[in-house]
C-alpha cells in the first residue's frame, strides 16, 4: 500500500521536471496539417472519489482527433476525444473493494497561441462503473451515465510527443443511498501523434 501511494507523486514530478525541461527550450511554432490527426495518451491519475473514501490512483487512456474539413477558426482546434479510466489503487482497509472503471467520449477544444505549450477544455459525457462497500448482500456495484467537464494544459517534448496535465470533474447520475457522486482528480501522461500532423512553417 505504501508504494502505491508513493509511485503517483514521484511519476507525477517526474513527468513535470520534463515538461519544464522541453517548455525552456527555444522550438519553432508549429501549424496543423489538414486531414485527420490522430494521437494516443496514457498516464497515472489521482482522484476523489467522493465515496467518503478520499483520493484513490490508477491509469488513464485517451486519444483525439481532429476533423481536416471545419470552418477556419475551428480548424486544428475543435477535435473528438475518447478516453478510459480505471481508478483501483490506494482502497482504504475499511473500504478495500472500491474502484471505478469509466469510458468516455466527447469534444476538445485546443488553443495554439504558443509555440510549447497548448492549454485546451473539454466536455464529455460517459458510462462508469462503480464498486463500494456492501450495502446489501447484492448491493456493492453499480452504473451510471455521468458528465464530465475538464481542461489542461500540453507541453512539447519533441515534435511530436506531447506532456499532458489534465483536470476532470465527473457528475454521476444518482445511485442508491450515495446520491450524485462527483469524483474529480487528475492526470498526468504523454501522447504521441502517429500521423505526425505538424510541420515547420519555415519549411513550407
Amino acid at each position: 500500500m505504501r508504494f502505491k501511494l508513493v509511485a503517483f507523486p514521484v511519476l507525477a514530478v517526474s513527468i513535470l521536471s520534463v515538461a519544464v525541461s522541453a517548455f525552456s527550450q527555444v522550438v519553432p511554432s508549429y501549424e496543423r496539417k489538414s486531414g485527420w490527426p490522430f494521437t494516443v495518451g496514457a498516464g497515472p491519475v489521482s482522484y476523489d472519489v467522493d465515496l467518503g473514501h478520499g483520493r484513490m490512483y490508477g491509469f488513464a487512456g485517451w486519444f483525439d482527433i481532429y476533423p481536416g474539413k471545419l470552418p477556419s477558426i475551428l480548424h486544428g482546434h475543435l477535435g473528438a476525444e475518447g478516453e478510459l479510466r480505471e481508478i483501483r489503487f490506494g482502497a482504504s482497509s475499511s473500504q478495500p473493494n472500491v474502484r471505478y472503471d469509466t469510458a468516455a467520449m466527447g469534444l476538445i477544444y485546443m488553443w495554439h497561441r504558443l509555440k510549447n505549450v497548448r492549454p485546451y477544455a473539454k466536455c464529455m459525457i460517459g458510462d462508469g462503473s462503480v464498486d463500494f462497500p456492501r450495502l446489501s448482500p447484492t448491493y456493492s456495484h453499480d452504473t451510471r451515465t455521468f458528465t464530465a467537464p475538464g481542461g489542461g494544459i500540453e507541453f512539447r517534448v519533441k515534435q511530436d510527443i506531447w506532456v499532458r496535465a489534465d483536470y476532470e470533474y465527473q457528475r454521476w447520475q444518482s445511485l442508491a443511498v450515495y446520491g450524485n457522486l462527483k469524483p474529480q482528480g487528475f492526470t498526468l501522461g504523454v501522447s504521441y501523434d502517429f500521423t505526425h500532423p505538424f510541420l515547420l512553417k519555415n519549411r513550407q
